[in-house]
């Protein structure tokens, strides 16, 4: 039987400051036509939700910051974030699975 816990990890991946956002230009552009105008400075992204296997909550952080930095972004073009929670419960993790969803 392992001592590792599962965690769940979040990275969010945005284009760095000065980038052009066409995607995110595109949407604020189109809000006025949803009657929406109070929204400025909308940035388009991407987020990426797993889960990690590590001795220990810094240990889970690393490991999604290596995949972050290696796989989900373009360092020339993009930043990311990495937020970790857990570890999650078998329990938790068993009914998630059963519902169809990761919250």
């Amino acid at each position: 039987m392992s001592d590792r816990s599962t965690f769940t990890a979040l990275v969010e991946v945005q284009l760095r400051p000065g980038i052009a956002d066409p995607q995110g230009a595109t949407i604020e552009r189109a809000l006025p036509a949803l009657g929406v105008r109070s929204v400025r400075g909308l940035h388009a992204g991407k987020a990426f939700r797993f889960e990690v296997e590590a001795d220990d909550h810094a240990g889970a952080v690393a490991e999604a910051e290596l995949v972050a930095d290696r796989l989900l972004a373009n360092p020339v073009l993009e930043e990311w974030t990495v937020t970790v929670t857990g570890p999650v419960s078998e329990e938790h993790a068993l009914a998630a699975g059963a519902a169809g969803g990761t919250d």
